[in-house]
């Protein structure tokens, strides 16, 4: 089955249909840094257009809408706006309408923000679940955390909407049940003697001497919160954002050899190990890290989707063996 794909960023939703056998035949996306990833890693359609100005009838046709729509006009990161966002954000979904309605794909994917639920006390979901389910799609969806259901360790919490036109296999879809845990930190960090200078904190930081007492090693992550340093005791990643490469509290930190001179933050490539990408997949040589920091933060937990999707294929009652990166057989 062929997927088209909405808000598509650097591919991380593509990845994880992928995975599970399904073919992505179009992407969309505006940020013309997180288009040179696409193009880096994928070979199917890249439309770089602002999706206001794409008609559905440029769109091949497709089985599968994929579509993890701007999350920050619900983020609880953000400023909460939802469909009155400023910057139009959060009247996107509609775009995504504009093309299923007359697409009508066989099955949606919709993934965002867990506050997306509980926004203008549920009013924002209630119009989606609403709009999906006037145009014959039935609904299921979930909150999923990485970390239970992706074997990744960061905490991630996100809501999977999963829309089917046939009522048999919405009947047959499952989310995927949790898993252990079995990935730590360390197993998603890069060898330390590789990794650049730029990337530890020195004397010249401004509040350096507050990380030295608290940051002591690898198996925690820390956060400098403005005014002290938090530790992610739950020995998992806190949840990456988008603005990571701005500096400031958002910034997971680490000590791997537990001396005053080895505090840094993540590396761009560690934070996509932390979304579950593959270790062969390209961040381009001229991106910014600013820009990979953002590219990471605004993408999904490959794994999760992956689970998803598999999930999907057996509500479709596509029966093939499916062997994933980790070399587990799924049917």
């Amino acid at each position: 089955m062929k997927c088209a794909s909405f808000f598509a960023g650097v591919g991380g939703i593509d990845l994880g249909f992928d995975q599970a056998d399904f073919e992505t035949i179009y992407a969309n996306e505006k940020d013309s840094f997180a288009v040179e990833t696409l193009k880096a890693n994928f070979d199917f359609i890249v439309d770089h257009r602002d999706i206001n100005d794409v008609q559905a009838s440029e769109i091949p046709d497709f089985d599968i809408m994929l579509a993890g729509f701007p999350c920050q006009a619900f983020s609880v990161a953000g400023y909460r706006q939802g469909f009155d966002d400023q910057k139009g954000r959060g009247n996107l979904y509609f775009e995504l309408e504009r093309i299923f309605n007359e697409k009508k794909p066989a099955v949606i994917f919709l993934e965002n923000v867990k506050n997306l639920v509980g926004h203008d006390q549920g009013n924002t979901f209630k119009t989606i679940l609403e709009s999906l389910q006037q145009h014959g799609y039935h609904v299921k969806y979930k909150v999923l955390n990485a970390c239970e259901y992706g074997n990744i360790s960061q905490n991630r919490e996100r809501i999977y909407i999963v829309c089917f036109k046939s009522i048999t296999a919405y009947e047959r879809f499952n989310f995927p049940t949790a898993i252990p845990l079995q990935t730590s930190i360390s197993d998603l960090l890069e060898e330390e003697h590789l990794i650049d200078k730029k990337y530890f904190y020195t004397a010249k930081t401004p509040f350096f001497n507050q990380l030295v007492d608290e940051i002591k090693d690898a198996k925690t992550l820390y956060q400098w919160r403005r005014q002290y340093v938090r530790a992610n005791k739950s020995n998992v990643c806190p949840t990456l954002t988008a603005n990571m490469g701005t500096g400031g509290h958002n910034v997971p930190l680490l000590n791997v050899q537990g001396h005053a001179n080895t505090i840094r933050k993540l590396t761009p490539r560690e934070c996509f190990n932390f979304q579950g990408f593959p270790k062969n997949f390209k961040l381009p040589e001229k991106t910014s890290n600013a820009n990979l920091y953002k590219q990471a933060g605004n993408s999904v937990v490959v794994p999760v989707i992956a689970r998803i999707a598999l999930e999907i294929k057996k509500a479709l009652a596509i029966k093939k063996t499916v062997v994933d990166d980790r070399q587990i057989t799924l049917l």
